[in-house]
């Protein structure tokens, strides 16, 4: 059974307040000069419309001087390759570039994200969220939630994915692993923690020898001669040796004082100093990283914790309320509260805050200045053109109209002085 599915309503779009503002300006200009050609035909019949006339041509001529400037900001007037017009499309390169430089000087140098940072108490608006999230404004949370997760979807998956995997697999491989096994063995046998592992160690032989005990009775037989074998003391050595074994094993087990079990203690130690101050050793470590970063299986763990990660970020914004709720939920507002209650706290967060964004615009503040300026680069002139004039051209427009008005009224003025003179 197929349902029917009704067509989506059109909405018309919107028309934008600078074509309104357009056109009105554009109107009134119409307008002065269909006024100037009336009363300039009219003029005869009475002296006051000598004003209307000036008044008229005044504001048509500050209309048409502010017309011609404003829209030589952005392309030729009607057309004609008149000098020192289309001004932005033709400068649109040296505009990225000022707006880049702008941007770096007042925003992304380090002295102004840190004078900038300074008096803001980020750990305490973010105490208040977490201790009582339903207390701000509804609408700008869930705003805020769709946003991000609009920007998580519309992000190249393939490339974000590659540079959070590929910075993942930096940090591992930056990691001196010899210097920090090192001293977590030196820890656990400073601490005697390291016992339950030896213990563990030699019941693992006794399992395995008595596993594989036919295996040693077999190579026991092998290897010895045949006059060992016809008088059937090869049965009796290998008895000899497994019970020795078994005999160790279970002394090692009861006697932490054993001599076997001091001389792998022995070891443990000299290996937990090499990891920590012999180069060659800490190599060998490194190199093990490595092919331990690189292995498939290792990469396919990387992959998984990024999906995991990102999936798991998607349904928490998606819906903040359901990822306030529970255990975690609790959590966080236990620590919302904490972080408005304890100053030391906070001093501690706002200054790794302040120390992370300063950080950020040391390392990135020249990249995303360029990202700016090349994509204004990037940008076409009909591109530059559109967006400047779709975000100021409703003020451009009242540049045209208040032209023509204050033109009129000096016309007017001056008509009025010649007149009384």
């Amino acid at each position: 059974m197929t349902l029917l599915r009704l067509p989506r309503p059109r909405t018309l779009p919107t028309p934008h307040p600078a074509r309104g503002m357009r056109l009105f300006a554009t109107g009134m200009l119409v307008a002065m000069a269909a006024i100037f050609i009336g009363a300039r035909a009219t003029a005869h019949l009475h002296p006051a419309i000598g004003f209307v006339q000036a008044f008229a041509e005044a504001a048509m001529v500050g209309g048409l001087a502010d017309w011609f400037a404003v829209t030589a900001l952005f392309r030729h007037p009607l057309g004609l390759p008149i000098p020192h017009t289309a001004i932005i499309p033709r400068n649109k390169d040296r505009i990225g570039d000022t707006l880049a430089a702008f941007l770096r000087d007042n925003f992304l140098t380090p002295a102004v994200v840190a004078r900038r940072m300074r008096h803001m108490d980020v750990a305490a608006a973010a105490g208040r969220f977490l201790a009582s999230p339903s207390a701000g404004d509804g609408r700008l949370r869930e705003g805020a939630s769709r946003l991000i997760a609009d920007i998580l979807e519309a992000l190249d998956q393939e490339r974000l994915g590659g540079m959070v995997k590929g910075a993942i697999g930096q940090r591992l491989r930056a990691i001196n692993m010899g210097p920090l096994i090192g001293q977590a063995i030196e820890a656990a046998m400073r601490d005697g923690r390291h016992a339950p592992v030896m213990d563990a160690i030699v019941h693992w032989a006794d399992r395995t020898l008595e596993g594989n005990e036919h295996l040693i009775r077999q190579m026991i037989q092998e290897r010895a001669g045949k006059v060992l074998r016809w008088t059937g003391l090869d049965e009796n050595l290998a008895n000899a040796i497994l019970n020795g074994l078994r005999k160790m094993l279970a002394d090692m087990a009861q006697d932490p004082g054993h001599p076997l079990r001091l001389k792998a203690e022995e070891g443990m130690a000299k290996l937990a100093f090499d990891l920590q101050f012999d180069l060659e050793m800490q190599a060998k470590v490194a190199k093990l990283r490595d092919e331990i970063v690189d292995n498939p299986a290792m990469q396919r763990w990387i992959d998984g914790l990024w999906e995991q990660a990102r999936a798991g970020l998607l349904r928490a914004v998606r819906d903040p309320g359901k990822a306030m709720a529970g255990r975690l939920g609790e959590a966080l507002r236990a620590l919302g509260g904490t972080l408005q209650q304890e100053a030391g706290l906070r001093l501690v967060i706002n200054r790794f805050v302040r120390r992370a964004a300063v950080g950020a615009a040391a390392s990135y503040g020249d990249a995303i200045v360029r990202l700016v300026s090349d994509t204004v680069r990037g940008w076409d002139a009909g591109t530059v053109t559109s967006r400047l004039e779709h975000a100021v051209g409703r003020d451009l427009q009242y540049i045209r109209i208040n032209g023509t008005l204050v033109g009129g009224l000096v016309g007017l003025a001056i008509h009025m002085i010649d007149t009384l003179l």
